[in-house]
């Protein structure tokens, strides 16, 4: 099988997918923005982002990427130093066909808190790539790559999605370096989960307690397998070296039939959606249990101890097609779910429903399009991030709903609960991952070819913890500098 061509599909019913180049429709996609609405356009508004980053944030770095990356996730930590911490990056390029497509290993310079001079942070070209990104490993992959997860207890085996029914499983330390150039034989991977009758291209989620996968995909269905029999038990030990898949096959470069890797068919296939699967998550304290979004716009809870059918069926979660699903890491009776309809909600799993359609304790609606991406922060219980196609990040604090704000800090038109929001892509928001080794730090994705034509924009980034930080003692803090900051302010300049 040749590199194929690559005609960019498009989803029936979400906007998910880039379109290919295109350098016609460059200028309609900035005029479609500012006609939308009266509001600014997405340059101005952008602009007064980039005037306040030294303001808002501790860190950012920014990446152009010459092709869309539809997914980015956080590796192992590599490396503690002084001033910056080296780590893994998973990225993907999504091309137009002239080159292969790829999964990208990058290694990353995580620059610690307090670190970064604030002048030199908001002082990047939107052009350039970032010193603090390096790529270390192309892995050509068969097909585009639409989605990334890493497995919890060993960060080094990942698992991709693409336009296939199958799920692929790849030792990125183990698998060679590639170069990506047409007519290149794909790389083959270390595992190919099989199951699905219909394309799986989205849905994807790796147990935080057992080495499982779990998958939804067009077929309706939910699929769950183990591959504790295929990792060695270096696997589960971060600092075991080598590889860590076992070596029923080489892994590398195949003939291009990804077919030729070991396959391993499914645990448990789960039936109860009545559309597309978009997203799954597992239970954090239970490999057992698991749940499911869809364009069904239900949200289905799942116990494999009891059956392959629904433990609860929430119908009309959102009023449209649900996007994305994450559960609690702190609390496993929390569940946020994010939509078409371009809200967040937080479901309780006590409570799920009300006269028998969804029943959430809250609903958190901050973004103007569909929601893409929602995430539970790995550091504190009651905040989460949501992205979406308006091209936003933002971070909530459920505490926060409710709560009298004292000295108007948030303005009277902000939503509930919301407490930052990352302006600096330009166009939609894909995918983001808090940093479990660097709490506050967070990688997020942007699509840009509606904005600028192609490519896509890196960042990684860490707002000030003056921001979400106890009132007090950031007031203590201000207040013992005062002084220092006044007669810094005093003394006259020199030329």
């Amino acid at each position: 099988m040749e590199s194929q061509p690559q005609v960019v599909k498009k989803k029936e019913t979400r906007g998910r997918k880039p379109k290919p180049k295109d350098d016609k429709k460059e200028e309609s996609g900035k005029v479609k923005e500012a006609k939308k609405s009266q509001q600014p356009t997405v340059d101005d508004k952008y602009t007064q982002w980039k005037s306040l980053v030294p303001v808002l944030y501790d860190w950012l770095a920014n990446h152009n990427l010459v092709w869309p990356s539809l997914s980015c996730r956080w590796g192992p930590q590599l490396e503690k130093a002084t001033y910056k911490n080296r780590q893994r990056l998973y990225l993907s390029e999504q091309t137009d066909g002239s080159v292969p497509n790829t999964l990208v290993i990058a290694n990353c310079e995580v620059v610690k808190p307090r670190v970064a001079a604030a002048e030199h942070i908001s002082q990047f070209n939107e052009e350039a790539r970032s010193p603090f990104v390096k790529k270390y490993k192309t892995i050509i992959h068969p097909g585009e790559v639409n989605r990334i997860r890493e497995l919890p207890q060993n960060s080094k085996i990942v698992a991709t999605h693409t336009d296939s029914p199958d799920v692929l499983i790849w030792d990125v330390e183990a698998q060679p370096n590639r170069h990506a150039v047409l007519g290149a034989t794909n790389s083959r991977p270390d595992l190919i989960l099989t199951g699905h009758q219909d394309n799986a291209e989205f849905a994807l989620a790796m147990c935080p307690t057992e080495p499982y996968v779990l998958s939804g995909g067009k077929d309706k269905s939910v699929v769950l397998w183990s591959i504790q029999d295929h990792i060695s038990a270096t696997a589960t030990s971060p600092g075991g070296g080598g590889s860590i898949i076992k070596p029923n096959s080489k892994p590398g470069e195949g003939n291009d039939k990804a077919a030729d890797g070991p396959s391993v068919g499914p645990r448990g296939v789960y039936l109860g959606h009545e559309d597309t699967v978009e997203d799954v998550a597992f239970c954090p304290s239970s490999a057992q249990e698991f749940c499911s979004v869809g364009d069904d716009s239900c949200l289905i809870l799942w116990d494999a101890r009891v059956g392959s059918s629904p433990v609860v069926k929430v119908e009309k979660a959102h009023n449209a097609d649900l996007h994305c699903v994450d559960w609690n890491p702190h609390d496993d009776n929390l569940v946020l779910t994010g939509s078409a309809d371009n809200s967040v909600r937080m479901f309780d799993r006590r409570n799920l429903t009300s006269n028998g359609v969804g029943s959430p304790i809250y609903k958190f609606e901050g973004h103007r399009a569909a929601v893409l991406c929602v995430q539970w922060s790995p550091d504190k219980s009651s905040v989460f991030g949501s992205s979406a196609e308006d091209g936003l990040l933002n971070i909530w604090d459920y505490e926060k709903v409710g709560k009298k704000v004292e000295r108007a800090a948030r303005s009277p038109s902000s939503p509930p609960g919301l407490f930052f929001q990352h302006a600096g892509h330009r166009d939609k928001v894909v995918d983001f991952h808090w940093n479990a080794f660097d709490p506050w730090t967070i990688v997020s994705v942007s699509d840009d070819c509606d904005s600028t034509g192609g490519g896509g924009t890196l960042q990684i980034w860490r707002m000030s913890d003056l921001i979400y930080r106890p009132e007090e003692e950031v007031l203590a803090e201000l207040e013992k500098f005062k002084s220092h900051v006044v007669a810094c302010a005093s003394k006259p300049r020199e030329s």
